[in-house]
């Protein structure tokens, strides 16, 4: 039938009670939690209680005083939460929440934004010879590795074959050589750093081999700097032969390392 007025609610809920008799002691378990003491209205005995003479926590009420067993206790509710109600799809921004982002690898990440998980292994280069490069008998020679393949952060030097990567962190490195005429003669390709000028990588001894190569990990500061060398005994100048396939160095940071 019709109907004049607001439309009629669908749903309503009526003032909740509790009645409690035979207690002793301070304490009253409630039907019903609430958050606050002015959430209900406590008769002990048809007498008004006073909200500073009480206090609540989920279920349990304390009262000021301790009860007999003849004594009548009323709640009332006065508010009670009595259902959820999901949000709207978009209408929760990250202000109205309690944390509005997340922690990864110790950096803060707003919720709805975006993150790399575990970093990325940069800075990270390859380099090689374009042109051959001579090595006397007998000198430790820097070689020049002159043109890039790539370099994620332009972090190798092409004018002295340096790599400084800017950031502190192990990193594995690798090199290959191919000199000509090594059929017959005995050669050392080192990785170094400059905080020591030492070997501080695999050093790779070679007998009789067509080309030379090198691995290992290096802790590098930000400002620390990696190159290779090459060092060989077989009389008279030898050349590096030319070309990515052959003659190359690079590398890259280890993640969480």
């Amino acid at each position: 039938m019709g109907y004049l007025g607001n439309v009629p609610s669908e749903k309503f809920l009526t003032t909740q009670k509790d009645r409690f008799t035979g207690l002793t002691g301070s304490t009253v378990t409630l039907s019903h939690s609430v958050s606050s003491i002015s959430d209900i209205i406590v008769w002990v005995n048809s007498v008004k209680q006073d909200y500073n003479s009480l206090s609540v926590s989920g279920t349990t009420l304390t009262l000021g005083g301790a009860l007999v067993s003849d004594d009548v206790v009323q709640v009332a509710y006065i508010g009670r939460t009595v259902g959820t109600k999901a949000p709207a799809v978009g209408t929760v921004t990250n202000s109205m929440l309690a944390n509005s982002s997340i922690t990864l690898n110790g950096s803060a990440v707003s919720l709805g934004g975006s993150a790399t998980v575990g970093g990325s292994n940069t800075p990270a280069f390859l380099a090689y010879h374009n042109t051959t490069q001579n090595v006397a008998d007998g000198t430790t020679t820097t070689l020049n590795f002159n043109t890039e393949d790539f370099d994620s952060d332009g972090k190798f030097d092409t004018s002295n074959g340096r790599f400084t990567p800017g950031e502190a962190g192990k990193y594995f490195l690798f090199a290959r050589i191919k000199p000509d005429d090594v059929n017959s003669y005995w050669g050392e390709l080192t990785i170094k750093t400059s905080d020591d000028n030492s070997i501080s990588l695999t050093r790779s001894n070679n007998y009789y081999v067509p080309s030379f190569t090198v691995t290992g990990v290096a802790n590098l500061t930000s400002s620390e700097y990696a190159f290779v060398t090459f060092y060989h005994t077989q009389g008279g100048t030898r050349t590096i032969v030319a070309g990515t396939a052959f003659t190359h160095f690079g590398g890259y940071k280890l993640i969480g390392a």
